[in-house]
Parts: structure tokens; C-alpha cells; sequence
């Protein structure tokens, strides 16, 4: 089973410049391969709206040290997971390994809506096109990538973090990843950072004119 090595991003987003109200209704996706540079891209968006809020993702791993219950996960058991599915708790859910469980719970995407703020979502590809068919008429999916392979891998070997067979893996699973980005409304090239980070915003900007 490969690794979960992409990140998936939906938030509600609002019209206009950053102390515009929020427009509700609108569902951005924003999905990306390890080593895209998505983290920095999203850092970027969450500074420079306030009125985003970062959903908090569901899963039945344990926490690592430091991570607490409803700041960083909300962390069940893998049979309160399966209760919450039967449940219908969620917009989307996935077994990413074996009896490890990942979603986006349905009460923490209205909690954020209800503060009046615009929920950012952290998901991989198969859950933001569940998401996608969900919200036909209300989503914006943004899929970001490397210039190039090569560039992805020279950016994960950088990191210092992977053996040769965890790069291979995540080498491969951003070849599958990529296989999907025709799914998406826009492609975000992440060559220059500051240019990547302005054509999603302007790429986002435009989203609540745009017909579905």
C-alpha cells in the first residue's frame, strides 16, 4: 500500500479581496503530490485570509507526540470509525493502509460554516473527487505539481526523509496522482512559489463567476 504522500485542500471561499464577506456554497479542492509544495502554498492562503479555517481531518492512527484530539485530528478508534460511517458522518472517508482510516467529518465542515468562516479541508485525490461528485455545482478543484518529475524527486530526496524505497514509492504514487490531474479545473505549476501562489489566488478569485 503506498504511502499517503498528497494532501488534498477544500475550503468555502468568498469573493473579492480579503476583507470581502464570505460567499457561501463554494467547495475549492486543492490536491498535490509530496513534494509539490502545497504545504508552503497552503500557509500562504491561511495567512492571507483570515476567514479560512483549517478543518480537522478524522483518522483511527494514534497521535504522535505533541498532536492533541480536535487541534490536529480528531482520533477514534477504528470501531468508532466504523460507526461513524454507518452513520453517514462523513463527506468522504478512505482506508488508507490496513484498519487505518482517514475522513472529513460532515460536523466539522458545517462547525466552520457556521462561524461564518470558510472550511480548508485536508484530503487526498480520491476524496476530493468524491467530493467533486458531491458538489457538482459548488467545487473548484485545483490539482498543483512539480515543473517535472525530475524536480520532484531532487525536492524529496532534499527533504532528507526518505529511504530509497520510500522515495520510489512516493515517486510512483505521484506518477499515479498525476494520471489524474485531467479531473481537475486548473493546474497549478508550482516552478516559482510567488507565481504559483498568485495564479491560485487569482484562479480562486474568479471561482464564484464561473459556471460549473
Amino acid at each position: 500500500m503506498f504511502a499517503l504522500v498528497h494532501v488534498v485542500i477544500v475550503f468555502l471561499f468568498f469573493y473579492g479581496p480579503m476583507d470581502s464577506t464570505i460567499t457561501t456554497g463554494k467547495i475549492i479542492i486543492v490536491t498535490a503530490p509530496s513534494g509539490s509544495g502545497k504545504t508552503t502554498l497552503v500557509k500562504r492562503m491561511l495567512a492571507a485570509y483570515p476567514t479560512l479555517a483549517f478543518s480537522i481531518s478524522a483518522c483511527t492512527r494514534k497521535p504522535r507526540p505533541n498532536e492533541e484530539h480536535g487541534r490536529d485530528y480528531y482520533f477514534f478508534t477504528e470501531e468508532e470509525f466504523k460507526r461513524l460511517i454507518d452513520e453517514n458522518a462523513f463527506i468522504e472517508w478512505e482506508m488508507v493502509y490496513t484498519g487505518k482510516y482517514y475522513g472529513t467529518l460532515k460536523t466539522e465542515v458545517e462547525r466552520i460554516w457556521s462561524n461564518g468562516q470558510a472550511p480548508l479541508v485536508d484530503i487526498d485525490v480520491q476524496g476530493a473527487l468524491a467530493i467533486e461528485r458531491q458538489y457538482p455545482e459548488s467545487a473548484l478543484s485545483l490539482f498543483i505539481q512539480a515543473p517535472s518529475m525530475e524536480e520532484l524527486r531532487n525536492r524529496l530526496i532534499k527533504r532528507g526523509t526518505e529511504t530509497p524505497e520510500t522515495l520510489e514509492e512516493r515517486i510512483k504514487k505521484a506518477e499515479w496522482e498525476l494520471t489524474h490531474a485531467k479531473y481537475f479545473d486548473a493546474i497549478i505549476i508550482n516552478d516559482d512559489l510567488d507565481k504559483a501562489t498568485e495564479e491560485l489566488i487569482n484562479t480562486i478569485k474568479d471561482f464564484p463567476d464561473k459556471t460549473l
